[in-house]
């Protein structure tokens, strides 16, 4: 699972390449799990400002499909961590691991 909120604010809108770059990163793993695990994540796009992310991993996995989408969730987070140490004023990524 995992939440993105708010906004870079590190461009005028539609020129803001801190958030447009968060943006394809998550949207890209969401569509590699579905290329290439045939799993539907559970996704909430809220507002129409966008701004908002909210993705679940279904709970009826088999071990093999839970582990791959794990990696390509994790491939994200990589690159969202790449991402927050070259923009870090503008961007900061918080991990709960429970």
């Amino acid at each position: 699972m995992f939440t993105m909120s708010g906004h870079a604010e590190a461009g005028p809108q539609g020129q803001d390449i801190v958030c447009a770059g968060a943006s394809a990163v998550s949207i890209g793993a969401i569509n590699a799990v579905h290329a290439l695990c045939g799993v539907d994540l559970v996704v909430d796009l809220a507002g129409s400002e966008g701004g908002y992310l909210h993705c679940e991993v279904p709970e009826n996995l088999d071990t093999k499909t839970y582990d791959q989408v794990q990696l390509l969730l994790k491939g994200m987070e990589l690159s969202l961590h790449s991402m927050e140490q070259s923009y870090r004023s503008f961007m900061s990524i918080e991990t709960d691991r429970r």
